[in-house]
């Protein structure tokens, strides 16, 4: 049920009190008007009457255009702008979604050599979502409608394999569009008929073809994390981004299973499997899902001879897939996450989810999206420390070797991270490794053993010293990777590796403070897979390195030192290595504490007790503003940051001028007319580039995952540059996207919109995507910084705790490669807190770590601005977040206090930073139009025009009056 905001109410009235108090005057003059004629007799009343009411009507139509429009000045901008994508453009990116599919698909079985089927092949296609796939993910990150997408059945039939009509007919004609019963447009359901409904369909497909393709899909997206567990006879229980929810689950009521996860394959999957595998010999399992799904009942069946894993493909990477199956294109996937046989013993899995404080109602908000609507402040512990993925898994199993505990990896991985295979085989030898102190260089040579051309993945991973209680490291660490380019039989390929030294370094949170390079062997390999060496050699580390403030690392302009204490925790243990995992049982167990402890209690803010004022600074002393400096933003192209210059400019800006930079930011930058300031266009989403007002967008590129899946860094810069291209015929300067948050989780919602479990894989992959933008002046909005791992309570006062190297290594580590070996330029920031402060809000994370340690220079932006309860800007501008996702201002977007030195001080710190990232970008790269918007000033005009011809109306009826009645007067006196 919609309800209505009485701040959003307050917000449009503010918005347009000038527009209302001329209206107000010019109506109230027009209402005077017509009340003094009424007074007059005939003839003259009905004359004068008609120019009062037209008068009134005119002052109507400035009414209503204005408060129309005021309010939605953003959105208007977005609706009137933008150009059009170009063919060539378009024709470009479906090649290119198509390529990034041939290389993100990956082979994760192949007995037999089932696949490639033979050309002009015959399959039978089973699983309804055959004739359903999953392209991407919903929310802000879903593809544009408006260009055809290429499903599965028709990227067989372009492949040239040819499928049984009987069946696809059966599944349309059961049900022809995928439910959308989820929270924010999901689909948690699995529909698949029940074995019963295809009568004798299942053995007469054996006379159509001995071979079978048996599909499985499942969809992610924002707002709502996956399904964990079914809840009662007919609900599928989630947790959504402002608490656990329930979803009807009608299609399969009668075959719920309370101990299934919608990341389990159903029971009417599993009964339609035990048919097709009854009926046929040879099966190819295909899984369309974004998400690590458990596919240990693979094993189970022995009639299952190949699996490809397809993540959202695109608009057009169905068209990849059917290449792969017929043979045409080679697979060279790999995965980016690991697939584990139980999602429920995964060291997060207790520590995901909805976790709500039972003593923290006084800070309860009005949210019109939460239960009861009010949100409360709730909690997620990241008790497992670094051990995320496959650091975990690689390092119990090490420990499991050295006698340290029991741990059958075998069992417990399915599929290991970096995992994938090939129709050819390839060879790699590792030539000898060498350091000069500072880099750890060697050469790798691959060769094509097999019969057909393909790709091949250099892995490289290291293996640290660690000691038993020591700092806490992983036994594999993925430092670098390259591809191939494509090898013919018998070719050979050598690829040049080198990475610094100091990038093997360990955070020692509890004892140095910062990085240290422990002393010792460093084990380097080169691996098929993270489990699966090829090669190993050794770098010795004579002395213990300690990258402190005498002594920072090279890549960091200051040194990184403990910053994040309060986001530690409490009443809960990290799981520690030590003892072989001693502590596992303890440390993973789910929360028995729900109450926040009053130490930490006290360094909770929100909108309920946040006063900006009470941080005011007497010492500040007031910046200048409004002078008359003659510098316009166009000369400050390409000037340093650092340029005294840049003063000149900001001390022509008024208060109100840095209010509107800061305080509407939604899908734009503000114009600011005194210093030629033009307003840009800023566009959703990761998969693609999308006005959301007009419509015009480009097409839908494959998931992040499926990117991260090609460990193609040149694919990853094409995708974008086509971004960048499309967006620059758009007249789009910044991109909501990429997004680089970890894979925590399996079960998080926003899976398919971010890369991997590993960080560096993750960050290689967005920071070329960034770079390739950035050769177009696009300025991206790397996103959601930091620690928006899962979607449930992400604006519900979500507090993370965790541990300093656990943020630094695994969840800023993607962030912390994408800012210093890209040019971004803009950064979106994170829903949730971090401890008890909201990472809107972070000055460790946006100031200390983002521009001081890693040299960012750009702007920080909210994510969107929803009304949360925290979300407020005099205390993010003070705390490094410059600019507010609102598509009109509103009592939290604008800036409350614009008196006191210390918030103009912090207005025009962030005015400086979203000025520095425009003026650097496509908007400046020719000249450029500055001033209002066409529309505004057509509608300024129109205004003008109306309220002259009001007054000429009124002065004409006025003139009319007193001549008629001169005329008339000694008429009235003879009577």
């Amino acid at each position: 049920m919609l309800s209505i905001n009485i701040s959003d109410v307050i917000a449009v009235l503010e918005q347009i009190k000038v527009q209302l108090t001329i209206i107000g005057v010019v109506l109230a003059l027009a209402i005077i008007c017509t009340i003094a004629v009424l007074k007059v007799k005939k003839p003259l009343r009905g004359f004068i009457r008609k120019q009062a009411w037209l008068a009134v009507l005119l002052t109507l139509v400035i009414v209503v255009s204005n408060i129309l429009l005021s309010p939605l000045y953003s959105m208007v901008n977005m609706a009137m702008g933008g150009g059009t994508i170009s063919e060539e453009a378009i024709e470009e990116a479906k090649g290119l979604c198509t390529e990034i599919a041939e290389e993100g698909i990956v082979l994760l079985k192949n007995d037999d050599k089932a696949l490639p089927l033979e050309s002009g092949a015959k399959v039978n296609v089973f699983g309804w979502s055959s004739t359903n796939p999953i392209y991407g993910g919903t929310g802000s990150g879903a593809l544009s409608a408006a260009y055809p997408t290429v499903d599965f059945l028709t990227g067989l039939t372009d492949a040239g394999i040819e499928y049984n009509q009987d069946l696809v007919d059966f599944y349309t004609g059961w049900r022809t569009e995928r439910p959308t019963v989820g929270m924010m447009g999901q689909d948690w359901t699995i529909p698949e008929p029940k074995v019963s409904e295809y009568g004798s369909l299942i053995t007469d497909a054996k006379n159509f073809s001995d071979t079978a393709i048996f599909y499985i899909a499942r969809s992610g997206g924002e707002g709502a994390d996956l399904p964990m567990s079914y809840d009662g006879a007919d609900t599928f229980s989630t947790e959504g981004m402002f608490g656990a929810s329930g979803v009807r689950y009608s299609d399969q009521a009668d075959d719920l299973d309370a101990s299934k996860s919608y990341l389990e394959i159903s029971n009417r999957e599993k009964a339609l499997l035990d048919e097709v595998t009854a009926n046929f010999d040879k099966v190819i399992l295909v899984v369309n899902s974004a998400n690590a799904m458990e596919l240990g009942f693979v094993n189970d069946y022995s009639q299952i001879k190949s699996v490809l894993y397809c993540p959202g493909t695109g608009q057009t990477g169905f068209d990849g897939l059917g290449e792969i199956i017929a043979g045409k294109v080679n697979p060279s996937g790999k995965t980016a996450d690991t697939f584990v046989a139980d999602l429920f013993s995964t060291p997060t899995a207790n520590n995901f989810g909805d976790f709500d404080y039972t003593n923290m109602s006084e800070f309860g908000y009005e949210n019109m999206f939460a239960e009861g609507g009010m949100s409360y402040p709730t909690f997620v512990n990241y008790v497992e420390g670094i051990y995320v993925g496959y650091r975990f898994y690689e390092t119990a199993f090490a420990e499991a070797e050295a006698g340290n505990m029991e741990f059958d990896y075998d069992s417990t991985v399915v599929y290991p991270f970096g995992y994938g295979l090939s129709y050819t085989t390839f060879k790699q030898e590792m030539g000898a490794v060498s350091t000069d102190g500072k880099t750890v260089s060697f050469d790798v040579t691959v060769t094509n053993t097999g019969d057909v051309a393909g790709k091949d993945v250099v892995e490289v991973y290291y293996k640290p010293p660690y000691t038993n209680g020591g700092i806490e490291k992983s036994a594999a660490n993925l430092i670098e990777f390259a591809k191939t380019s494509t090898l013919e039989p018998g070719a050979s390929e050598t690829i040049s590796v080198s990475f610094a030294l100091e990038d093997m370094a360990s955070y020692d949170t509890d004892g140095e403070g910062c990085y240290v390079l422990e002393a010792g062997d460093y084990e380097i390999s080169i691996n098929s897979d993270s489990h699966n060496k090829i090669a190993t050699d050794k770098v010795t580390v004579a002395s213990t390195v300690v990258y402190d403030e005498s002594n920072k690392r090279e890549s960091d302009q200051v040194a990184a030192t403990n910053q994040f204490d309060f986001a530690k925790g409490e009443n809960f243990e990290y799981l520690s290595r030590a003892d072989g995992f001693a502590n596992y049982d303890v440390a993973t167990a789910a929360p028995t504490s729900f109450e926040m402890g009053d130490e930490l209690k006290a360094t909770y803010f929100n909108e309920t007790n946040y006063d900006p004022t009470d941080y005011n600074n007497d010492s500040d002393a007031m910046p200048t503003t409004g002078a008359d400096n003659g510098v316009q933003l166009a000369d400050l192209r390409g000037v340093d940051y650092d340029d005294a210059k840049w003063d000149e400019l900001l001390d022509e800006l008024t208060a109100a001028d840095m209010n509107t930079l800061i305080a509407l930011g939604g899908y734009e930058t503000s114009a600011v007319d005194s210093i030629g300031k033009v307003m840009t266009y800023d566009c959703d989403g990761p998969a693609s580039i999308n006005n959301n007002f007009t419509g015009q967008g480009s097409i839908g590129f494959p998931a992040a995952v499926m990117i991260a899946c090609t460990w193609n860094k040149d694919l990853a810069h094409a995708f974008g540059d086509s971004i960048g291209q499309m967006a620059d015929e758009m007249d789009v300067s910044g991109w909501y996207a990429p997004a680089t948050n970890t894979h925590r989780s399996a079960f998080a919602g926003r899976n398919f919109e971010y890369y991997s479990e590993d960080g560096v894989l993750a960050g290689w992959m967005c920071a070329n995507a960034v770079q390739g933008a950035r050769e177009h002046g696009v300025y991206s909005y790397v996103k959601h910084f930091a620690t928006n791992d899962q979607e449930t309570n992400r604006t519900g006062f979500l507090c993370t705790w965790l541990n300093e190297q656990s943020l630094r290594e695994i969840y800023l580590k993607s962030f912390e490669i994408t800012f210093k070996n890209s040019n971004p330029a803009a950064t979106m920031v994170a829903f949730n807190n971090i401890g008890t402060i909201p990472a809107e809000a972070c000055s460790p994370l946006l100031n200390t770590v983002l521009r001081g340690e890693w040299g960012f220079r750009g702007l920080a932006e909210t994510d969107y601005f929803g009304g949360y309860g925290y979300q407020d800007s005099d205390r993010m501008i003070r705390n490094g977040c410059d600019l507010m996702l609102a598509t009109y201002e509103t009592p939290q977007s604008t800036v409350t206090d614009q008196e006191s030195a210390t918030s103009l001080i912090a207005m025009r710190q962030a005015s400086k930073n979203i000025l520095y990232t425009v003026v650097n970008s496509r908007a400046y790269d020719t000249e450029v139009s500055t001033g209002a918007p066409t529309w505004v000033k057509i509608l300024y005009a129109v205004d003008a025009l109306l309220i002259a011809l009001i007054a000429f109306l009124e002065y004409r009826a006025i003139k009319t009056y007193l001549k008629k009645k001169k005329e008339t007067e000694p008429t009235v006196e003879a009577e």
